[in-house]
């Protein structure tokens, strides 16, 4: 840092006197300029760790009913939709044993009926003989043996019943085993590795086929252990891409193992990944470059790269005041994203020319978007 005003007066004699000044009774046009206005804004130390693109489902699919291959639907490579067919088991067998347990379910039915109705016959005779108790025509033994019969017939309908249910559990297994015959996507991706082919017999649990996900990308990136408490939750970070397009990404997670050896933790990392043809389509384990900071945040004084004018070891900007551009030595330090850091020179809510400042001259007036109405306008492209 410079902080010595006088270096600053020195530079900034020798800016002016490197330009003629405008005569003050020459009342020249005003040039129209673009500006900016100086800002103080936070700023990140950071160092830079290799990460890559992973997706956020991938996994094997596996049969979930056993058969036979009767189709092979799609090769490495293809892209599929969600419910798309992948494999189709042959399912004959499995059909006709479905029909077979919809018979069944339809023969306990009658049989539930018949035992209905012959409970209803036994019920009504019952019922007859209780009418007939005071008469010299009722027979105890005979009504004794009504009863016996109600209750027999009571568990023929209930053993009915639960043959009935028991039919239809069966059927339902059967259809649901028609229905894992048609092995379908789980989710949209890319079909990577195909493990079976037309004729191979399946079991239950056997890989079909693997899928990854492409389009729903996130970041893993394996970061120094001393660095984890920077990266909270939601915390931004600055992601770099093969091609160098910069994109915000965000903290999601950071896994709570640590790797002995390298003495690092996967952290994962939520973006919106820059559309660009330069860069070309994303694709699983690609590189990315994390920029992860490794101090707090500070509070700087920054303006505009454009700003700045370059004569040999000087630098200087134009400031405007009261619609009149004067030449200021400054002294800048890092970069900011597409500004520089002040050292020296200029104070926030300077309002600096960003374009159109290479033709300036000393005492020059100068107009831009807004200049008659609030002081801070800035230019659309600051």
């Amino acid at each position: 840092m410079r902080p010595a005003n006088s270096l600053f007066a020195f530079a900034l004699i020798a800016v002016v006197a490197a330009f003629p000044a405008y005569a003050q009774d020459s009342q020249p046009e005003a040039s129209l300029v673009g500006v900016d206005k100086v800002v103080r804004q936070p700023l990140s130390q950071t160092t830079s760790v290799i990460g890559r693109l992973v997706p956020r489902q991938r996994g094997t699919v596996a049969a979930a009913t056993n058969g036979p291959v009767g189709e092979v639907a799609v090769a490495v490579g293809d892209r599929v939709s969600k419910g798309d067919l992948l494999v189709q088991i042959r399912d004959t067998r499995i059909r006709e044993t479905r029909n077979l347990y919809a018979a069944q379910v339809g023969e306990a039915q009658a049989k539930v009926e018949t035992a209905e109705a012959e409970l209803a016959q036994a019920e009504l005779e019952l019922k007859r003989s209780d009418q007939l108790k005071k008469s010299a025509a009722f027979s105890q033994a005979k009504y004794e043996d009504q009863l016996k019969q109600v209750a027999t017939s009571q568990s023929l309908v209930a053993e009915a019943e639960n043959a009935v249910y028991t039919a239809q559990s069966e059927l339902r297994r059967a259809e649901i085993d028609v229905f894992l015959a048609r092995i379908t996507a789980p989710f949209d991706g890319v079909v990577v590795e195909k493990h079976t082919e037309v004729g191979a017999y399946l079991g239950v649990g056997d890989p079909v086929v693997s899928l990854i996900n492409d389009i729903d990308l996130e970041i893993e990136a394996d970061v120094p252990t001393g660095l984890i408490a920077g990266l909270t939750p939601g915390r931004a970070v600055q992601a770099t891409v093969f091609g160098g397009l910069t994109f915000d990404a965000f903290v999601r997670a950071v896994i709570p193992e640590e790797n002995a050896l390298t003495r690092t933790r996967a952290v994962r990392f939520d973006a919106v990944f820059p559309k660009d043809e330069t860069v070309g389509p994303l694709a699983s384990g690609q590189t990315i470059t994390v920029h992860v900071p490794i101090g707090e945040d500070r509070q700087v004084v920054t303006v505009h790269k454009d700003a700045i004018l370059t004569q040999g070891t000087n630098k200087s900007v134009y400031v405007v005041e009261n619609g009149i551009a004067q030449p200021r030595p400054v002294d800048v330090g890092r970069a900011v994203g597409n500004r520089l850091e002040v050292i020296g020179g200029l104070k926030p809510d300077d309002v600096v020319v960003i374009r159109g400042n290479e033709r300036l001259q000393p005492g020059q007036p100068v107009t831009y978007p807004g200049a008659s109405g609030d002081s801070a306008a800035t230019d659309a492209n600051g």
